[in-house]
């Protein structure tokens, strides 16, 4: 397998309307392939621009199913919830025909909801195209450096799709897809943008650590492509 592709741009405007005709080409692909496609996305404030041109693709949405890395556990339509994000930014225009896939239940905690999140998770089948992002502690999806629970999370051995999870460093506890689950893909893609998070990436590459900079444990392995998507 090959490393880490880096796809560097000089503007956000330009990664954003790239990584859209990207993923938009490998779910066309997918759908091509087997009448069915399935794309995970982060939450956060960089993918919002690329939300909106991934909305207007000319593609079957109504063949494409999409899920979220990570979820915090508020309710679907609180300020902090991914779910709320996705649904007023990406499965608008064409988009909105895609079949989503909540990580947020009624239950009071994320831990009671992990079995069934997880076997929902499970009858999906290998994800086409998984978007993540990266904070400037390294964590990715919702796999923190300060989690009691990000050992768990990083099992490859582990069958669970899905982990609660209950960071120190940000709020909110938080559901996020186990490290073998987010490998169960076709493509991997990690979209930063600025200085700061690059040198945090480069830092990760070079410790090689994955339970001090999580996002190793992504950028680091070779049983699946990885993309590196950034701008200043």
């Amino acid at each position: 397998m090959d490393e880490l592709k880096h796809c560097d741009f000089t503007s956000r405007d330009e990664l954003d309307a790239a990584l859209a005709a990207e993923v938009a080409a490998q779910l066309a692909a997918a759908i091509a392939r087997r009448g069915e496609a399935s794309l995970v996305v982060s939450g956060g404030s960089t993918p919002l621009q690329f939300f909106a041109r991934l909305s207007v693709q000319q593609l079957p949405w109504e063949k494409v199913v999409i899920t979220l890395a990570d979820e915090r556990w508020v309710a679907p339509d609180h300020a902090d919830s991914n779910e709320r994000l996705l649904r007023e930014q990406l499965l608008v225009n064409a988009a909105q025909a895609a079949r989503f896939v909540p990580l947020k239940t009624a239950d009071n905690s994320a831990e009671q909801a992990e079995q069934a999140l997880g076997e929902a998770l499970a009858s999906l089948p290998e994800f086409d195209v998984v978007i993540l992002g990266m904070g400037a502690d390294g964590h990715t999806a919702s796999l923190f450096p300060c989690a009691e629970q990000l050992e768990r999370g990083l099992d490859l051995e582990s069958t669970a799709a899905c982990i609660a999870v209950q960071p120190s460093t940000a709020a909110h506890q938080r559901m996020s897809l186990s490290l073998s689950r987010l490998l169960q893909s076709r493509q991997l893609i990690v979209h930063i943008t600025g200085a700061e998070k690059k040198a945090v990436l480069e830092t990760a590459l070079r410790e090689q650590d994955a339970c001090k900079w999580p996002i190793y444990a992504i950028v680091g392995q070779r049983k699946v492509p990885v993309a590196l998507y950034w701008s200043e």
